[in-house]
């Protein structure tokens, strides 16, 4: 995912599906300057960590 889509995933009206290394996330933030976004996983393990927006796959 690249961070113009990222932004569009934030701010969309509905729910998109959005999988870090094929787990559900829930984008917290993003970091243009680092390319970073920092996620939540929505399985309820583990807490908000910074990973690299390229690693996002929708769906």
């Amino acid at each position: 995912m690249d961070l113009q889509r990222a932004r569009q995933v934030i701010n969309a009206d509905e729910t998109i599906r959005v999988t870090h290394n094929g787990s559900p996330v829930w984008i917290e933030s993003l970091d243009p300057v680092s390319g970073k976004a920092r996620v939540k996983p929505l399985d309820g393990r583990g807490g908000i960590r910074e990973v690299p927006v390229a690693e996002l796959a929708e769906g």
